[in-house]
């Protein structure tokens, strides 16, 4: 396992270099949103209190005012039920006067005050304190005071001016502590909007950083990948005119293997000349071949191998022109004197005599037959080429056509999906106003909201094109994985059973290629046949490595797959890319099914001895 973890593959390596920045980064800008949430809720808490305890020290000196008024009217007034009537209400402002100021120190549960600890808010308290309480021990002595139905005592009046001789001092020291909750409240937003302005430059830093070395080398990786997709273009082109330059060669190449067979009896039809081209011996099988007798062959013998006119011109032609000391082979097409045509295959040797005049060695063999049967071969051997030619020019089509959807799927993946999130997050967040409070929450929880959507974006993408799992570990894990992945995005029910105890390794090859038919296998049953139930069996057993994916879909006739032929696109692309990627590593694949009964595709891959590689 360790050797395997320091001697990962340069994508598998980068991939998870890339992953681990971009989890640290996104965990970062989490944070700051959640501090930022704190603060927010804190201050917020926080506010309410300071509204609240500004909000009863105003009333305290409304209540004050109210007070001094209230005894006015007592004294004003003469009728005894208006009296009692006033009465009442001063001690009602009384209480409420008393309480209120209690709990503005001291904190009170039913006010929704808390304890002041602001020493110089309890140092003015502490400055008011014998103002209130004159004014309180005032309004309570007039309370209980006995007051004659002519007029007030001289109790009354007393306590009256006490009232009014400690209202202003009272109301001055109100004021100045109603002014140090304000300048309190301003102070910690003050803080705050500091704080979040820290926040805000520390995530667009963390972005900023996040595009420079997360979203610039995977958009490079995907450049990349687009970039090999090109290239296998590229080759499947060159391939298609190698065959082309094949086919060119084929005449050539027949031509030489002709001239490997020509020897059939030489010996059998022969004939000599001179250079002139007069016979000097001709063998009986040849002049019985021909249909002549010896008194024939005072003739030349362009004359004697054919009556054709032209063909006599082109053998005088070739005989003259063989005055070199080399041997020429010719296949020469005669007609005979009884209009018989057939195809010799004549070898033309110099021959030097002791008199040194050349004379000429004409090798003759009977090629008929095997002219008719080469050309029958011949148009087998075009008609097969051209079909051949043409599946492999459907194939290379279709393949390219899958490369071009592939980068399409991907292109629209990465638009459609973390190219407009990513944007969404760029124009919130430059939309945020701190002087906005309420919509700047609203905004930092759809960032929250867009971000963990970015996330399952971005590892969907890099999960469909390579899975680590299946390099660093092997199919049986990545199978496993792609399971796991699919039931989550898609809410299916997608199950993995292994009936191997251990995990063995296979030809990357291989692995890649079942890998890739089972994720095909599956995304077909998810799409087309509505499934809603798939379960992903493997074995390795007796050398032979099994997948099987079944599904509770709708299914179809599986006879549409045999009578489908093999260049014809509709049995469907994905069809066509398992079966060719399984007679890649030789393997076999079946697939059964059944209208409304659901679907199994069995993948079978017999490996060699030396192929297995048990995991760490």
């Amino acid at each position: 396992m360790t050797n395997g973890k320091h001697h990962r593959p340069l994508d598998t390596a980068t991939f998870l270099r890339i992953r681990k920045w971009y989890l640290w980064a996104l965990a970062a800008i989490a944070l700051t949103i959640v501090i930022a949430q704190v603060l927010i809720q804190v201050h917020l808490n926080s506010q309410l209190n300071d509204s609240r305890v500004i909000n009863v020290a105003g009333r305290q000196r409304a209540y004050s005012q109210k007070l001094v008024k209230e005894v006015l009217l007592l004294n004003r007034t003469a009728d005894s039920k208006e009296r009692a009537s006033v009465v009442l209400e001063i001690r009602k402002t009384l209480s409420i006067w008393k309480t209120s100021h209690k709990a503005l120190q001291y904190g009170a549960d039913s006010l929704n005050l808390p304890i002041e600890d602001n020493q110089a808010i309890l140092a003015l308290f502490q400055e008011l304190e014998p103002h209130h309480s004159a004014m309180v021990r005032a309004g309570e002595q007039l309370l209980v005071a006995k007051v004659s139905d002519n007029g007030i005592t001289e109790s009354l009046e007393r306590d009256v001016a006490v009232l009014l001789a400690n209202e202003r001092p009272f109301l001055r020291l109100m004021d100045t502590i109603v002014n140090e909750y304000d300048k309190r409240s301003k102070e910690q937003l003050q803080n705050l909007k500091q704080k979040e302005y820290l926040l805000l430059a520390f995530s667009l830093l963390l972005l900023l950083l996040e595009m420079l070395f997360i979203f610039r080398p995977l958009s490079i990786q995907i450049r990349n990948t687009i970039t090999n997709l090109m290239q296998s273009r590229l080759k499947s082109d060159a391939h298609a005119n190698e065959i082309q330059e094949l086919f060119t060669e084929k005449e050539k190449s027949l031509k030489e293997l002709q001239e490997l067979n020509f020897v059939i009896d030489n010996a059998a039809l022969f004939a000599s000349a001179r250079k002139d081209g007069s016979i000097v011996f001709m063998s009986k099988k040849f002049l019985t071949l021909l249909g002549l007798s010896e008194n024939d062959l005072k003739k030349k013998l362009s004359e004697v191998l054919t009556t054709d006119e032209g063909q006599q011109a082109y053998l005088k032609e070739v005989l003259r022109a063989n005055r070199k000391n080399v041997i020429r082979t010719e296949e020469i097409h005669v007609t005979t004197v009884s209009g018989t045509e057939f195809w010799l295959d004549m070898s033309i040797v110099p021959i030097h005599q002791s008199s040194r005049e050349q004379s000429i060695l004409i090798l003759c063999s009977d090629i008929t037959e095997r002219k008719r049967n080469l050309l029958k071969v011949e148009q087998l051997t075009q008609q097969n080429f051209e079909e051949r030619m043409l599946q492999k020019k459907l194939q290379a089509s279709q393949i390219v056509e899958g490369q071009e959807e592939e980068r399409k799927r991907i292109a629209k993946d990465i638009h459609d999906g973390i190219g407009q999130m990513l944007t969404a997050l760029k124009f919130n967040i430059e939309s945020i106003d701190p002087n906005q409070k309420e919509k700047t929450t609203e905004k930092i929880a759809y960032l929250k909201e867009l971000t963990s959507d970015l996330i399952k974006g971005v590892r969907t993408a890099t999960f469909n094109l390579t899975p680590p799992e299946l390099s660093d570990h092997g199919i049986f894990p990545a199978l496993q994985k792609m399971t796991v992945e699919l039931s989550k995005l898609t809410g299916k029910t997608i199950l993995f059973e292994s009936k191997t105890a251990e995990n063995i390794r296979f030809d990357s090859l291989a692995e890649t290629n079942i890998y890739r038919v089972t994720q095909e296998a599956v995304n077909n049953a998810i799409k087309y046949a509505q499934a809603n139930y798939i379960l992903v069996t493997i074995n390795y057993k007796d050398d032979i490595l099994s997948v099987l994916i079944d599904d509770d879909g709708k299914g179809f006739d599986a006879n549409i797959l045999r009578e489908t032929p093999k260049n014809n696109s509709e049995g469907g692309m994905g069809l066509f890319y398992m079966k060719e990627r399984i007679s890649y590593i030789n393997g076999r694949l079946f697939i059964n099914s059944e209208l409304g009964r659901g679907t199994r595709v069995t993948i079978n891959y017999k490996t060699e001895k030396n192929e297995e590689l048990n995991g760490a």
